[in-house]
C-alpha cells in the first residue's frame, strides 16, 4: 500500500471498528478506488490522500443505524459510495448498487468479484426504473441529488415501508425545509438530520434519515 493510502492512527481505531475482520477487504477496496477507480473517472486524483477519511470510512459509518439482515438499496452508486462500503462492513446486508452508467457498472462488478464479496449485486439503471424490481429495507445516497428530486427517486423503492438514509453536509436542515411538502406526498412520516460516528471520526457523518410507513 502506498504512503498516501495508509490510515493514521485515529482511522485505523475508526476502520476496526467499523470492518472488524473484513478490514483487510476495505484496503483492498481503497486500493481500487485509488488505481482504477481513479483511471476510470470515478473520483478525482486529488481524493486519493482522504480516500479514507473523507469518503469510506465517511460511509461505512451509517452501517450502524441499520438493522442485522436488511435489504439496503444504494442510488447513484458510482464508487460504490456508500453502497460498497456498507457491503463490506457488514456481511449480513444485502445490497443492490443501482447505477445508471455502463462503465461505472462494470468497475463496481470488478470490484465486487476480486473482492469475493457475495451480498451484493450490481443493476444498471436509473432508480425510477427499478421501483418494481427492487424492494429494500434502507435506500440510501450520497451526492445523487437534492433533496427535493432525491425524495423522488428513492422513497417509492420503499415501496411503503422503510427509511431513507441520504449522506448530505451542513445543508441537510435548509434542504429538509425545502423538500418537506415533497417528502409529505411521498409518505415520508418522519424526517431528522443525524450526526453518526461522534464517537470514532474526526469529522463525523451527517445524514438525513426519512422514515416512511
Amino acid at each position: 500500500m502506498t504512503e498516501d493510502l495508509s490510515l493514521t492512527a485515529e482511522e485505523t481505531l475508526a476502520a476496526e471498528k467499523i470492518f472488524g475482520d473484513r478490514l483487510d477487504l476495505a484496503k483492498r477496496y481503497v486500493e481500487h478506488l485509488a488505481t482504477s477507480g481513479i483511471e476510470r473517472g470515478l473520483l478525482g486524483p486529488r481524493e486519493v490522500p482522504r480516500l479514507w477519511s473523507r469518503h469510506v470510512l465517511n460511509c461505512a459509518v451509517i452501517e450502524e443505524v441499520m438493522e442485522k439482515d436488511a435489504e439496503v438499496a444504494d442510488v447513484g452508486s458510482g464508487a460504490g459510495l456508500p453502497g460498497l462500503c456498507l457491503a463490506i462492513a457488514r456481511a449480513d446486508l444485502k445490497l443492490t448498487l443501482i447505477e445508471p452508467l455502463e462503465r461505472r457498472c462494470i468497475w463496481l462488478s470488478e470490484v465486487i468479484d476480486d473482492l469475493g464479496l457475495t451480498n451484493v449485486t450490481v443493476m444498471r439503471g436509473r432508480a425510477e426504473q427499478m421501483v418494481d424490481v427492487v424492494n429494500a429495507r434502507y435506500v440510501t445516497a450520497r451526492a445523487v441529488s437534492a433533496l427535493t428530486n432525491l425524495a423522488g427517486l428513492t422513497i417509492p423503492l420503499l415501496h411503503g415501508h422503510g427509511e431513507l438514509i441520504a449522506i448530505k453536509g451542513r445543508s441537510a436542515a435548509e434542504e429538509i425545509s425545502k423538500a418537506t411538502k415533497a417528502i409529505r406526498k411521498l409518505g415520508g412520516k418522519e424526517t431528522e438530520v443525524l450526526t453518526v460516528g461522534e464517537s470514532i471520526l474526526a469529522e463525523p457523518t451527517t445524514v438525513v434519515r426519512i422514515k416512511v410507513g
